[in-house]
């Protein structure tokens, strides 16, 4: 299999995939043991859904909106703004080829589903309806709930399903995104029979759920004065901030005081500022009024306030992003905007310990995931170049001789000096 997100590679013959997987899921369900040919995504799917304690007997999702509820909450959602855009993509495809269209929100709870009448009765079974929960903590291994929870396009084959119940089906399904701040809203799903494990049909859902973020993006209000500020401190010294369109790149000092205010909406007094910000204890409170001051005039009185100081609007933040993926389970999405160490030559005390926290909250979501790719991408950055850790997941992981030779000569140089430069830990 080249590539782990598709179902069947192509040539493969669905009825013997079917048996196999069958046996696979039987094995893993006795003995908690998986067997060749289980996809990782699969793999670490069906381990997630035991731990989230899902029974492979279930046999029905539990409905959590109905009637009232369900229309008020689908009117409010962004994706209802981009349902005529599903339904003209995807709802001719799913009525000829007795499919079914359905979008669940961030948290796997289906907001529409239609399609075929005939399917539509089948999958009401075993309440794949409007207003059930499928995210994976609720019915293990699907197509929109595994979506949700790594944030990646993902095909699920029969067999491959956690529930025995869902079986019988096939789905394939792409995370939405809001255009402007990168959050999770949502997933847009095909789910039918055995024919949807074909690579168009992740290609193709894949492709509707872009569609869907370029109209979001064109419906989206122009942004006004006072709208939502976009930091980005990720990896930078400077951070970046988008305020009313314009792009400002703060000071160093600015950008540690914009990244504590964010992570404190309801506001710092001076003195809990002053502590934040300077290890020195000689500083004096004008020296922090002063580049509140100058910060003033950079965003706009009506932007940073005071007593206490804060921020009037609301900040989004790719520290924000990175935590939010990361717990939703969504590693390789929140690598994927971990663009490196937050402020990394700040030395301000508060934005030392989120730094850290942060980063180490990363790294073990790679170590623990173990896949090698992303191991690799970590230690070939500045940042995880002698993290000894990560080394030695990536050595386990895929044992070549570059990098057990640089496992050893890491832990060679610890051994002799455990006071060296060489950390084992960013």
């Amino acid at each position: 299999m080249t590539d782990p997100w598709l179902a069947l590679e192509p040539g493969a013959d669905p009825a013997e995939r079917v048996r196999t997987m069958r046996s696979a899921h039987e094995r893993f369900t006795a003995a908690g043991t998986v067997a060749r040919p289980v996809r990782s995504v699969v793999a670490e799917s069906w381990r997630r859904s035991v731990r989230a304690r899902v029974s492979p007997e279930d046999t029905g999702a539990s409905v959590e909106l109905t009637a009232g509820d369900l229309g008020a909450y689908r009117s409010e959602h962004p994706l209802s703004r981009v349902m005529p855009l599903f339904r003209e993509l995807v709802g001719g495809f799913a009525k000829d080829g007795e499919h079914l269209l359905a979008v669940c929100d961030a948290h796997g709870r289906l907001l529409w589903v239609e399609g075929h009448p005939a399917t539509r009765l089948r999958a009401g079974r075993m309440n794949f309806v409007p207003g059930a929960r499928w995210a994976e903590s609720a019915m293990g291994t699907n197509a929109p709930g595994t979506a949700v929870a790594v944030d990646r396009p993902v095909q699920v084959f029969a067999t491959e399903h956690f529930v025995r119940r869902v079986q019988p089906w096939t789905c394939a399904a792409a995370p939405v995104h809001d255009p402007r701040s990168g959050r999770l809203l949502g997933a847009v799903d095909i789910t039918g029979g055995d024919c949807l494990a074909h690579p168009h049909s992740l290609a193709f859902v894949q492709a509707v759920a872009r569609a869907a973020e370029s109209q979001l993006a064109l419906l989206a209000p122009p942004v006004e004065a006072d709208g939502t500020l976009e930091l980005t401190a990720l990896g930078r010294d400077e951070g970046l901030l988008v305020v009313g369109g314009r792009k400002l790149r703060l000071s160093r000092r600015h950008s540690e005081i914009v990244v504590l205010l964010a992570r404190h909406p309801e506001g710092l007094s001076g003195d809990e500022l002053l502590c934040a910000l300077y290890a020195d204890e000689s500083v004096t409170p004008v020296t922090l009024r002063a580049e509140l001051a100058r910060l003033r005039q950079v965003l706009g009185p009506e932007v940073l306030r005071s007593r206490p100081y804060r921020l009037a609007v609301p900040v989004t933040s790719d520290v924000d992003v990175v935590e939010r993926r990361l717990g939703c389970g969504a590693v390789t999405a929140a690598v994927s905007v971990y663009a490196g160490p937050l402020l990394p030559g700040s030395q301000a005390p508060a934005v030392v310990r989120l730094r850290r926290r942060l980063t180490d909250q990363v790294r073990a979501a790679l170590i623990a995931r173990g896949d090698p790719d992303l191991l690799s991408d970590w230690v070939h950055a500045p940042w995880g170049e002698d993290d000894v850790e990560a080394w030695r997941a990536l050595a386990a992981a895929r044992p070549t001789a570059p990098v057990v030779a640089r496992l050893r000569t890491l832990d060679s140089e610890l051994s002799a000096d455990p006071a060296s430069s060489v950390c084992r830990r960013p």
